[in-house]
């Protein structure tokens, strides 16, 4: 069985803004990041609320 996908029509009149993101969705976006962070170099403790830190400064950009 074929999945059928439709992509989304994304334009500036349709588009979400960041800051209307619901607070788990955010958060889970930015633990991702963080997560992402702590696994490039290896998971060396000591680094959690920098790694936190730097994914919610990217996030909000």
């Amino acid at each position: 069985m074929a999945l059928n996908v439709k992509k989304a029509n994304i334009n500036s009149d349709t588009a979400v803004p960041i800051n209307s993101i619901c607070l788990p969705d955010r958060e889970a976006r930015i633990a991702e990041l963080a997560y992402l962070k702590a696994e490039s170099r290896g998971f060396e403790p000591g680094h959690e609320l920098e790694d936190w830190l730097e994914a919610e400064g990217e996030f909000l950009l």
